[in-house]
């Protein structure tokens, strides 16, 4: 039933069906009736149609990012990759659930793929799909998933940057880092950070999460990682980098965000005149050095690797490294 009320502008017409509620302002009570009526009627002839015809993708990107994504670990990045595809393909958006096709997100592909790489366009048609399942499996919005049908774009090569000794000093300069001093600013953090992920592979992620608590005389235990729980063993020489980052932050061993980090990390490189690596490269470059000293197992142990196969994605050594172990 329609509610009508009387305000200081006018009337102020409500109406609800089935869980779908709306409201307007009207300057008389006769066109506010009017309004009420023709939308009861309209409601009650969308609510006996199909979820698939009642929901655009928009609306079901905007639920998805509201009630799933905010639960996990990757919010930001999900959320981020769903305002954009809201904004930037707002006609994809406004198509009904049940008028989707895989041309559809066939022609969205290739347009995405002239405009960013092809890992930026697996992960946004992966979150896409994320979604759409979400729809067909629990929220019983959709009977079959387009985007199932549509061929994702060959995986890109995985990178191989090995940061080099030269390129390590120029960042350590730019950064302000002195071996014998403990550190005074942010930049210092982010160096000792840098040298910590060179000695233990772990991530930026990993790192910023680290707390005192999970340091031991010769491990950290990291509860958080993007995979599974795991310990990584630490060398002396990444025992006394961790040692010169007490009394920085009481709880957490570098004091840092991960935006933070990212972020002057790619300032003070700019600072150094260098390019071509980013601060993930560090765990690749730790990984090949550890190569020349553990096993494969051993190796995968360390990183965190539930396939041996993805040693070969990290383990770069150089044609000449192999060369000299055969003599």
């Amino acid at each position: 039933m329609a509610s009508i009320q009387k305000t200081e502008r006018g009337y102020r017409a409500q109406v609800a069906i089935r869980g779908v509620r709306e409201s307007s302002t009207f300057r008389t009570k006769r066109e506010a009736e009017a309004w009420a009526s023709s939308r009861e009627s309209a409601l009650r002839e969308q609510a006996k149609k199909a979820p698939a015809e009642r929901h655009t993708l928009g609306e079901l990107l905007i639920r998805y990012r509201d009630e799933v994504s905010i639960t996990k670990r990757g919010e930001r990045w999900e959320i981020i990759r769903i305002n954009r595809f809201l904004t930037a393909s707002p006609d994809l958006a406004k198509k009904l659930l049940a008028d989707l096709a895989p041309e559809d997100f066939a022609a969205w592909r290739d347009a995405r793929l002239r405009e960013v790489s092809a890992g930026s366009v697996i992960r946004e048609i992966g979150q896409i799909a994320a979604a759409l399942e979400m729809a067909r499996r629990e929220w019983r919005w959709i009977d079959h998933n387009p985007l199932s049908d549509v061929r994702k774009p060959p995986q890109p090569r995985h990178r191989e940057v090995v940061i080099s000794g030269k390129q390590i000093r120029a960042m350590l300069r730019a950064l302000g880092y002195s071996p014998g001093r403990r550190p005074a600013e942010q930049r210092h953090m982010v160096a000792l950070c840098f040298l910590v992920a060179l000695r233990t592979g772990m991530r930026a992620g990993e790192l910023c999460g680290l707390t005192w608590d999970r340091v031991a005389r010769d491990h950290v235990v990291l509860l958080v990682t993007k995979t599974v729980p795991r310990r990584v063993p630490l060398s002396r020489r990444a025992v006394m980098l961790l040692e010169r980052a007490r009394g920085w932050d009481e709880r957490l061993v570098f004091g840092l965000r991960v935006e933070t980090l990212d972020a002057l990390f790619r300032k003070y490189r700019a600072r150094a005149g260098l390019a071509g690596f980013t601060f993930h490269d560090a765990r690749h470059t730790a990984a090949t050095w550890m190569a020349r000293k553990v096993d494969v197992l051993d190796l995968c142990k360390i990183m965190g690797w539930s396939n041996t196969k993805q040693a070969l994605t990290y383990y770069n050594p150089s044609a000449s490294d192999l060369a000299a172990r055969l003599d």
